[in-house]
């Protein structure tokens, strides 16, 4: 995400929210957004790769290409027609946690769009002849995205940092999986995942009185109560495979230096926040450690990004540095220098003023559309985080300089990390 640089002091409110369950376990929120045009209605679902058994990799994703394929009320292509003539617009994606299916949408046409969005994703026909035809396009997909150098090389960093956990495999599967699949198998994945303790329905925006009488009335309260585990894959805790690796990927532009560590689970909020804000100390803007160093001082690195993905099993860490070939070494050298003083000197105080703004300003930020908003909401809700959105900001105050060099930055050191060498060449 870009941010801005501006200065924002206010620890103002985000939108409000209101939290209630249906009967069967099925989470609502809503955040009322009186000046939004628009109303984002936000189905969520405890169904995203890391919920697929052996044989079944890649089914959370191909599944969601599939509940466009028509319900049983709904022919293909008809649900796209009628969001549109209602004045609205839809989309969807898989993740590693979980699985969501959004309409923007006018408030007054909501009620028909949220049946209309249930219907479709709730009953899905999985026809046979549409199965086949949809599996050749996800398999072009990951035709594509397996001839894309840079993501060739992130996903590499994946399998090796992790190859005994669902975050180390990509969320299109394999090949071999999906040719496996057949609707039968993809109908239990979605009886055993879309139940009502399972899912959770965000709405943002403007919002009409009536609504919630409406989702209380859905197909959402007839979703089948209980989870059924006892097939279902057991979570384990995220580790990292440290060690160092070198592979040369063909039509690389340019030699790519990768760390990656492990680090606390999203519900683990202030640690999470506690990274945020070391990555963001180490690698964020130009007066950031390493792109201060590497790329404006040393000249070696063409860019030096660190990024935190925060995931409900463990989070991840990951640090990328385009490079020429030739500066590998004194890259190499300069990131574990890096790494290495940041964690036997505290930072100084204007760099964790400068991290905490820049933190605070990427969240405020998020709260700008119904959309994000209504993602937000339903991520937290989902996963039993019901709080206020800018909740978060307030475990920021508790990281020191002090703290973040006793407790966060000796997680990140060059020995804990998986590191990957990608040089330009023949495909190894």
């Amino acid at each position: 995400m870009e941010l801005c640089h501006a200065v924002l002091n206010s620890l103002a409110l985000g939108p409000l929210l209101n939290h209630w369950s249906l009967g069967n376990g099925v989470r609502c929120v809503e955040a009322t957004m009186p000046d939004a045009s628009l109303t984002c209605l936000d189905l969520w679902c405890r169904a995203g790769s890391s919920s697929e058994q052996h044989h079944e990799e890649g089914m959370a994703h191909f599944l969601e290409h599939m509940v466009f394929k028509g319900s049983f009320n709904l022919d293909a292509g008809v649900f796209d027609r009628e969001i549109e003539a209602l004045g609205g617009s839809s989309n969807a994606a898989t993740g590693f946690d979980d699985v969501h299916f959004h309409v923007m949408i006018p408030a007054d046409k909501a009620p028909r769009a949220l049946d209309l969005l249930l219907d479709l994703v709730l009953e899905p026909t999985l026809a046979e002849d549409h199965f086949v035809m949809e599996r050749e396009v996800v398999l072009e997909e990951i035709a594509q995205y397996a001839d894309q150098p840079d993501e060739r090389v992130l996903q590499e960093l994946l399998a090796r940092a992790c190859p005994n956990h669902a975050y180390g495999r990509p969320i299109l599967g394999w090949r071999s999986s999906l040719l496996a699949m057949d609707p039968g198998s993809m109908r239990a994945f979605h009886q055993r995942r879309y139940r009502g303790s399972n899912c959770c329905l965000s709405v943002a925006g403007k919002i009409e009185p009536d609504l919630r009488q409406s989702i209380e009335a859905s197909a959402l309260a007839g979703l089948p109560a209980a989870r059924d585990t006892s097939c279902e894959p057991k979570e384990r805790p995220l580790t990292v495979e440290c060690g160092r690796h070198e592979i040369q990927v063909e039509r690389l532009e340019s030699a790519r230096f990768l760390m990656l560590w492990p680090m606390a689970a999203a519900a683990m909020q202030t640690e999470v926040m506690g990274a945020d804000l070391a990555t963001t100390l180490l690698s964020e803007g130009r007066r950031s450690r390493l792109v201060a160093q590497l790329r404006e001082t040393l000249r070696i690195a063409d860019t030096a990004d660190m990024d935190l993905t925060v995931l409900e099993q463990g989070s991840l860490v990951t640090l990328e540095i385009c490079c020429q070939e030739d500066d590998l070494p004194a890259v190499e050298q300069e990131v574990k220098r890096q790494l290495d003083h940041v964690c036997d000197t505290p930072p100084e105080d204007w760099e964790l003023k400068r991290a905490r703004q820049l933190v605070g300003n990427a969240l405020r930020f998020a709260l700008e559309s119904s959309a994000q908003v209504a993602g937000l909401a339903a991520g937290q809700t989902l996963w039993g985080r019901a709080q206020d959105l800018l909740q978060p900001l307030n475990e920021l105050e508790s990281w020191t300089t002090t703290r973040l060099q006793q407790e966060l930055f000796p997680q990140l050191q060059a020995h804990r990390a998986c590191t990957l060498i990608a040089r330009p060449g023949a495909i190894s």
